[in-house]
């Protein structure tokens, strides 16, 4: 019997569900709270400015990237000297879930200062790329290792669907009844105090408590005493990872790939964070359109992890990645030239005229939009899949782990860049479209840089 018909044919037991439950549990903050729902309503109702609000958001996001990537690198480095990860894991939690939690009280009369709200959306950012860091280490200890691909596909999938999951709960129990259907919002939530938009972060919260138990009830951790301590483990990690980059001097081809991947790996990050808050105030997209928004993407995303390897297949690893950015890049020039009463910058459009007469996404802009935003989803998805087969591919053998690793290092350490320029331009044109298209200079400076790595033989 091969590896692989082995790990098919065993059982996953509890810890490795554990472990898998976590990303179920964590990752609807990000769509719920930081794309489609919270963000928007930060931008547009809290601050009252769409342009204001944008620049605003992008300068938290920028300040959390820049800690992040001055600590998750060496922390990841750290995660293997240390014994245990789920002690310090779980002190993080403890900190992420009241800062998600306490976000509720962002109203527009300013009853949370603006800065205490900022401090709070830092926070749990910089918290869930630690989280993240952590979780992920923790792959090596819940598992055999011939069912580690299962186990980290199982998280991965369990997260998306946790996602859409609730989307649809919030559309249907609470953004719909008093709108387009009859009855009254759940939990009797008041609309004229924007508390439809304000309970996502009380709902992921909440989700997160509950369903994060099971993994540090039941899932393997390394042992006590086992290994550093946090303060020598982080001085390790930082040692290893210097000492892992000088030795890119004699892999040029690979430390080309690696920096370009910073790039446009730091723009779709950034298409993803911004993509809400640039839908709903430039196309006015309110509650409900951003949930059906948040739904319909999270859903056609899926289908990027079968497309990516049919490119691969088809055209070699390097192409299928260069073929994915210049889409991604078509189609961000392609929603920054949608307006309400334009679409492509020069086709005038009447805002009036209705293509269809359903309760949302009525004129052509907002399909046209709508439908190039779904092509995006899917690109970005691809590019994930297809940049990892080709780091496989490149990596020198007996040296995966360390170029691995380095590759976690290149998707972080520039995760500020995208913020920066978004809040630059946004703030300098006075214009979110401005700010929004910006991010496309990192996804040309990536091609460009790409195009210099000799593909690996296919």
């Amino acid at each position: 019997m091969s590896a692989a018909d082995l790990a098919r044919s065993q059982r996953l037991d509890r810890g490795a569900w554990g472990w898998a439950l976590f990303e179920w549990a964590r990752n609807p903050y990000v769509l719920l709270c930081g794309i489609y729902v919270f963000s928007p309503y930060i931008t547009n109702v809290v601050i009252g400015d769409p342009v204001r609000g944008q620049e605003v958001l992008a300068s938290w996001h920028r300040i959390s990237g820049l800690i992040v990537a001055l600590s998750a690198p060496f922390l990841g480095a750290a995660a293997d000297s240390m014994g245990r990860r789920l002690p310090l894991l779980g002190v993080i939690v403890a900190v992420m879930i009241p800062s998600i939690a306490l976000q509720w009280y962002a109203t527009p009369d300013g009853a949370m200062p603006l800065w205490a709200l900022g401090a709070l959306v830092i926070v749990t950012g910089v918290a869930f790329a630690w989280t993240e860091v952590l979780h992920n280490a923790m792959l090596t200890t819940v598992t055999p290792r011939q069912l580690m691909p299962r186990v980290s596909g199982l998280g991965l999938a369990l997260g998306n669907a946790s996602s859409v999951l609730l989307l649809v709960f919030v559309l249907v129990t609470i953004a719909l009844p008093g709108t387009l259907l009859p009855g009254t919002p759940l939990f009797g939530l008041d609309p004229a105090a924007h508390e439809p938009s304000r309970v996502v972060t009380l709902i992921c919260a909440l989700w997160y408590l509950v369903f994060v138990i099971p993994m540090f009830l039941y899932s393997a951790d390394g042992k006590a005493g086992a290994g550093a301590k946090l303060g020598h483990a982080m001085r390790n990690g930082f040692a290893n990872v210097v000492r892992t980059i000088r030795k890119l001097r004699d892999y040029r081809n690979v430390a080309t790939f690696l920096v370009a991947r910073m790039f446009y790996a730091d723009a779709k990050t950034a298409i993803l964070i911004f993509s809400g808050v640039y839908a709903s105030g430039v196309m006015g997209w309110g509650l409900i359109e951003m949930l059906l928004y948040g739904i319909f993407l999270s859903l056609v995303a899926v289908a990027g992890g079968f497309v990516g390897p049919w490119l691969d297949e088809r055209f070699g690893s390097r192409n299928a990645v260069a073929i994915e950015i210049g889409v991604t890049l078509l189609c961000l020039v392609s929603m920054v030239s949608m307006a309400p009463d334009a679409i492509f910058f020069v086709i005038a459009v009447d805002p009036a005229v209705r293509v269809w007469d359903g309760p949302v996404f009525q004129t052509l802009p907002q399909l046209a939009y709508l439908g190039v935003s779904m092509i995006i989803g899917v690109s970005i998805t691809a590019a994930y899949a297809s940049s990892r087969t080709l780091m496989a591919k490149l990596a020198p053998k007996g040296m995966e782990g360390e170029l691995f690793g380095l590759y976690a290092l290149a998707g972080s350490a520039t995760v500020w860049l995208g913020p920066l320029l978004v809040e630059t331009f946004t703030a300098t044109y006075e214009s979110q479209r401005a700010g929004f298209g910006a991010i496309s200079i990192l996804l040309v400076a990536g091609l460009l840089l790409l195009m210099r790595v000799k593909p690996p033989a296919e």
